[in-house]
């Protein structure tokens, strides 16, 4: 199966879901170097949002990745409200659909700071720069200390050219 977040840009916004996008293919809208195979996004908790997102997540086939065939999951509102972080595989490659990460303030929280930026003709909210290393910096992982030193150029950077917002 081949990685295209395009496709499943186009299935969630068919879909009307409400999400902001954040990890590596944030981080690549901002001018990260780095290279990612999955698609990270933030999605309103709201329950007709979810309602939607479990159209979308059903229209591309997903299915619980890493967890063994035969674990009984409903793809439904009713299961996505019961948990915050949902890692999927798909017809277009790895998806998670992340709620409530630390250092974010949620998806409100993200959504206030995002650009909508045009991603290869393909219109979403994206985090903000800032928002993107505090998520970095509280979870504390090895993988996100690496890219924390990479958006932290960034940052850098911008601030140089006279760019406070990271935008």
């Amino acid at each position: 199966m081949n990685f295209d977040p395009l496709a499943l840009f186009q299935v969630l916004l068919f879909h009307e879901v409400e999400f902001v996008v954040i990890g590596g293919i944030a981080a690549a809208a901002h001018g990260s170097p780095s290279v990612t195979q999955d698609l990270d996004v933030c999605c309103s908790r709201d329950g007709a949002n979810l309602d939607r997102l479990a159209g979308a997540l059903q229209a591309i086939k997903a299915r619980l990745r890493g967890a063994p065939p035969d674990v009984d999951f409903q793809l439904d509102s009713k299961s996505l409200r019961m948990g915050d972080h949902f890692t999927f595989s798909t017809i277009h490659g790895d998806f998670d659909c992340l709620g409530h990460l630390a250092g974010s303030g949620g998806y409100e929280g993200l959504r206030a700071g995002a650009e909508v930026l045009d991603l290869d003709g393909v219109r979403v909210a994206v985090a903000a720069l800032d928002d993107l290393i505090r998520m970095k910096r509280a979870s504390g992982r090895p993988k996100d200390r690496a890219e924390l030193e990479i958006l932290g150029a960034l940052r850098e950077e911008i601030d140089s050219e006279g760019n406070p917002n990271g935008r």
